[in-house]
């Protein structure tokens, strides 16, 4: 029988000391599940494609000690995540490439149900959206009478405190999409995941 190579002659000797790392993590996450990894680690494993030739475990250990957890760090303002060392524009698509992937999702997981059926649902979908962002946004919800999801819109944006609404216009938004139902919705970038929701009904 043939002696075993010391090594694995298809990786050079000077090969960086996080491939093997990145290895074991890709495996541990395939075989265990994203539950099996903590939020910088999961983070880590983002960041990969974005920084390729880099350690990313420390910048993702620095990520979630400067916002808090992995949600909060791929929903983080871009201007906050430029402060921090390490994060370059290629880290911050990859960024906010995952927080774009996470509304959708859970927008098409609403669509899946046809329906908003309990303000707790309304509430998850809204903070999947909205729950991080740096500036209020007055948000509208349009329903049929089966509380179907017809649209979900941003009517205005405004400032970290403070965002205008125009009655004339959300009104003239539900009749062109002949809702029956509307949420309205805006968020307190202040106070993390505090949103305020109102419902009008048979508009």
């Amino acid at each position: 029988m043939p002696a075993k190579p010391d090594h694995d002659k298809s990786k050079p000797d000077d090969a960086p000391h996080y491939l093997g790392h990145r290895e074991r993590l890709r495996e541990r996450f395939y075989s265990a599940g994203a539950d099996a990894l903590s939020d910088y680690e999961l983070l880590e494993m983002a960041l990969f494609a974005a920084l390729p030739r880099r350690d990313t475990k420390p910048l993702a250990k620095t990520l979630i000690k400067s916002f808090g957890s992995f949600a909060e760090v791929v929903h983080a303002p871009v201007a906050r995540l430029r402060e921090v060392d390490g994060v370059g524009e290629s880290a911050i698509n990859q960024l906010k490439l995952i927080a774009a992937a996470a509304h959708r999702v859970a927008k098409g997981e609403v669509n899946s149900r046809n329906a908003l059926s309990s303000w707790n649902e309304v509430i998850a979908y809204c903070r999947t959206s909205m729950a991080f962002a740096d500036k209020e946004q007055f948000r509208l919800l349009f329903l049929d009478k089966r509380n179907q999801l017809i649209a979900d819109e941003v009517q205005q944006t405004g400032t970290v405190d403070h965002t205008p609404v125009y009655p004339r216009e959300v009104i003239k938004r539900a009749l062109e999409l002949s809702a029956t139902a509307l949420i309205l919705v805006h968020n307190h970038p202040t106070t993390p995941f505090t949103i305020t929701l109102g419902h009008a009904r048979y508009l």
